[in-house]
């Protein structure tokens, strides 16, 4: 988390995440955001405090940017936890409608304005976004940073996440929804 009570790099508040692992019924580990070494520091210290609380993998979820999963593997290699990243390699618009599938709802959370207009911010995806989404020239898993999202429901959630959007604000060349529960 950021200096304050929201995540660094979406914007989420920590109120909202922690209904979201409850109603996923998992534990959420805060990891203090920082510059890099600091962030890395950090999230190295969290999968120790996972390990040592039974944990014995970390689960990541990038397709194909090896430069992410050098990071995640440095980082479980550095504290002797497994990790496992189970979409690699696989197809991207494939994930993301399997993803739809199954019945998960999401949110569109953050853009990047270089990739995708301030008004796809708070679209639920669906298989429509998906389409505008690569008629704009973007990923449809948005891999490359083009958009994130918060999941909120679906079928390994016990309840649906509820929140309300308190507006949309544009920061550094991203766009942000601003949610709160």
């Amino acid at each position: 988390f950021a200096e304050g009570d929201d995540t660094c790099f979406h914007k989420i508040p920590k109120s909202v995440l922690k209904e979201v692992a409850e109603s996923l019924n998992i534990p959420l580990i805060e990891v203090k955001c920082g510059r890099n070494s600091v962030y890395e520091e950090e999230f190295e210290k969290a999968l120790k405090y996972a390990k040592e609380n039974g944990a014995e993998f970390c689960i990541f979820g990038d397709i194909d940017i090896e430069e992410h999963r050098k990071w995640g593997f440095d980082r479980c290699n550095n504290v002797g936890i497994k990790e496992l990243f189970p979409l690699w390699q696989e197809n991207r618009e494939a994930l993301v409608n399997e993803f739809l599938d199954y019945g998960f709802k999401a949110v569109i959370k953050k853009v990047n304005l270089n990739a995708l207009g301030i008004e796809f911010l708070g679209k639920i995806l669906s298989k429509d976004i998906i389409t505008q989404i690569k008629e704009q020239g973007a990923d449809p898993c948005g891999e490359n940073g083009e958009y994130h999202t918060l999941v909120f429901d679906g079928p390994i959630f016990s309840k649906k996440v509820e929140f309300k959007v308190l507006g949309k604000e544009e920061v550094q060349g991203y766009g942000y929804l601003n949610i709160l529960n």
